[in-house]
């Protein structure tokens, strides 16, 4: 399969909907990257045009006005990484930035991706899958046989929105209600205390990976998307370690179906052992974003991503 046709005229790709926002919780992030991709798309001559979420997006195609999408939307339920907006670009016929309905459903929900990796035999957490609702007899029971300590958060939310990192029993009742705030069923896994790594695919290309430091416990929300004091490794690792990092990132990249761009995001324990967290599939292009810092240690600028990741709207007979 053709995973990357270099276009070198921007009017080949017509006019684009770069659509962004939408109503998930990764809301403003959404828009953040928005901004910057749209931006970056006009600099190199795109007719790139701002969409703000699905239902209005779907009104414009419709009607005519674009031939692309640019998918920057982030998360589930009016976040565009969940599937239900790639059935219906599908439905009309539109091509679009990023995975398709299978490789965006299958990696919003973590449950499911873990599933997918375990058949596989690759590395990922021990966990419970906690129904939504769940009493606090099967939580603790969960808890009880995962150990602490654990990670509780949303089983289809991105961005670290909804974790907590619980290490006694006395506190997961309230990691649990924070989860719980969010839609869908819950995750518990086991936590891996160790160095924190992502890893952006782009096209077939493996981008260097990054050893993410963040100046407080762990990367959450605030050292993400606010904090100026997180500090970013590139690469992360050396020699084969690098290389062992990078083939398993897009091996589970490639076992949920995914196609075109994202972000594998692992953990690496104190033994040097790579555990699979999940993959995000319209990953952040904000000035704080991951994939933009490593594909800018593999020699490609920011406006070098955006094209690039335009032109995985073209898949194989397109």
């Amino acid at each position: 399969m053709n995973t990357h046709r270099k276009i070198t005229d921007p009017a080949q790709f017509g006019r684009v909907a770069v659509v962004m926002g939408g109503s998930s919780a990764e809301r403003e992030v959404s828009l953040d990257s928005g901004r910057n991709v749209l931006a970056a798309l006009r600099s190199r001559g795109v007719d790139a045009h701002a969409i703000d979420g699905i239902p209005a997006l779907l009104d414009a195609l419709r009607a005519g006005h674009f031939a692309r999408v640019f998918n920057i939307l982030h998360g589930q339920h009016g976040g565009g990484e969940d599937g239900v907006l790639q059935g219906a670009l599908e439905s009309l016929n539109v091509p679009y930035t990023g995975s398709g309905v299978l490789g965006s459903a299958l990696s919003m929900d973590k449950v499911r991706s873990k599933r997918v990796w375990m058949s596989l035999g690759l590395p990922t957490p021990t966990f419970v899958a906690l129904p939504r609702g769940a009493d606090a007899q099967t939580v603790h029971a969960a808890a009880r046989q995962i150990g602490f300590p654990l990670i509780v958060k949303p089983a289809c939310e991105g961005s670290s929105v909804g974790v907590t990192r619980v290490f006694a029993e006395a506190d997961l009742d309230r990691a649990v209600e924070l989860a719980a705030r969010y839609p869908g069923d819950l995750l518990m896994e086991m936590l891996i205390e160790g160095d924190e790594m992502t890893v952006g695919i782009l096209g077939r290309q493996v981008l260097p990976s990054i050893h993410i430091v963040p100046k407080g416990v762990f990367y959450d929300y605030n050292a993400k998307y606010v904090a100026e004091d997180t500090q970013y490794l590139c690469p992360g690792l050396q020699g084969a370690a690098e290389d062992e990092l990078r083939a398993l990132a897009l091996a589970a990249f490639d076992a949920l179906g995914c196609y075109g761009w994202g972000r594998v995001d692992v953990m690496r324990d104190r033994q040097g052992r790579n555990w699979l967290l999940e993959v995000n599939t319209a990953p952040g292009m904000t000035s704080h974003s991951l994939v933009p810092k490593a594909a800018k240690a593999a020699g490609l600028d920011y406006e070098d991503v955006c094209w690039r990741v335009l032109e995985t709207s073209f898949r194989e007979g397109a």
